[in-house]
């Protein structure tokens, strides 16, 4: 059924990297979230309505929220096709973010409410009359979210999209709770023990815990989330395959939403070498990062000097110094001023985010361990944030 509806519904479906191609498989996603979603509220609040059960109607506000969030998530992928314009010029994609956002807090509002009906309902309780279209009702809705959340997962697998992956989980959550309202239907008509509003209660509760899982997934990259380390991982391993790189360092991601990332890093280079030698290497590496990873890359040439073997024993030194106060540690961009008195090391020290130890603190640890074994060097040291955590052999 999946498959048909996308070899059906979308052109050359198998291009999932081309932007028209995958605003095309959200859409369809939306669309079928609206439709199933609509029929499925429609079915459970007439039968809650007509029956009186407050467990039923919270499970068709529900669907009703869900199918909200379809309308929102089709809008989303819509509006994140649209081109870059004068205004926006790294594009609209973060529309996509922008809409699972407004999804989240509608789904909050709404479990809210439920959970203010159910509470009343405790108060004021009314009997609930049982009927075998009730059960149907909800085994159908059971099979029917079972399938959107397969169908969720396969799409937002096959596109990368995290908003159809949060769908598909809420699909399945929704599986979790339909079931927990048959049981309560049997169980109050087999036992005749009155369990509907309590289980209303726990359905809105239910609604509400996954409304802020999905506030915090969607606020995550809007805010600026770190970088996948497996794709710092990849980007490090292909700039260092590169014959005449010796390191990089500053790498930095910004995600302007899905499919259209930005980044920048520095990458070392041996001073010796002709300057359009390293030129065309450094465009070679942004080509196949945008090829390869569908990063739009620029690249900041470091030059250090690898002929003069005393500064590279120096540079390898002085990296054991630092690393014997916390592994983590690491510098690039060393210059050694040499004066009458003493010689000046002059280097950048990298430290990870929400680093433990002071800047001052760690300049002085490394300082006082330089001079304590090279009492000739002054450290001159400029501490700064790791905005991704690129590993060093």
């Amino acid at each position: 059924m999946s498959d048909l509806l996308i070899r059906t519904f979308i052109k050359d479906y198998q291009s999932t990297s081309t932007p028209a191609v995958r605003n095309a498989y959200g859409k369809l996603a939306g669309l079928v979230g609206i439709l199933c979603n609509l029929l499925l509220c429609v079915g459970k609040l007439t039968v809650g309505m007509l029956f009186g059960s407050m467990a039923v109607t919270a499970d068709a506000f529900n669907n009703l929220s869900d199918a909200a969030s379809g309308v929102i998530s089709f809008l989303g992928f819509k509006l994140a096709g649209k081109p870059a314009d004068e205004d926006h010029p790294y594009g609209h994609a973060r529309y996509e973010y922008l809409s699972g956002l407004i999804v989240s807090i509608l789904i909050l509002l709404i479990g809210v409410e439920l959970l203010k009906s159910s509470f009343d309902k405790i108060l004021h309780p009314t009997p609930v009359l049982f009927s075998p279209l009730t059960v149907a009702i909800l085994i159908v809705s059971i099979l029917v979210k079972l399938w959107m959340a397969a169908f969720n997962r396969k799409i937002g697998t096959r596109i990368d999209s995290q908003a159809l992956i949060a769908t598909a989980a809420d699909s399945r959550n929704d599986v979790i709770s339909t079931s927990a309202v048959l049981i309560s239907t049997l169980v109050s008509y087999i036992l005749h023990i009155e369990t509907d509003s309590y289980m209303g209660l726990l359905v809105a509760a239910f609604i509400i815990y996954n409304a802020f899982g999905l506030i915090h997934d969607t606020t995550d990259p809007l805010l600026g989330r770190a970088p996948d380390p497996d794709l710092i991982l990849k980007i490090r391993d292909k700039v260092l395959s590169y014959p005449g790189v010796f390191g990089i360092h500053d790498l930095m991601i910004h995600d302007y939403g899905p499919g259209n990332q930005f980044a920048s890093l520095h990458v070392e280079v041996a001073a010796e070498t002709d300057v359009l030698e390293n030129h065309d290497m450094i465009d070679n590496i942004e080509h196949d990062i945008q090829s390869e990873f569908g990063i739009h890359t620029v690249i900041h040439m470091d030059p250090i000097i690898t002929k003069d073997e005393a500064v590279g024993d120096l540079r390898h030194w002085l990296s054991d110094r630092v690393r014997e106060i916390d592994p983590v540690l690491s510098i690039h961009d060393l210059r050694v001023v040499a004066g009458p008195t003493h010689t000046n090391l002059v280097f950048d020290c990298v430290v990870p985010t929400g680093y433990s130890i002071p800047a001052p603190e760690l300049r002085r640890a490394i300082c006082e361990k330089v001079a304590k074994a090279r009492p000739e060097y002054n450290c001159v040291i400029t501490v700064e944030n790791s905005i991704a955590a690129i590993p060093h052999n």
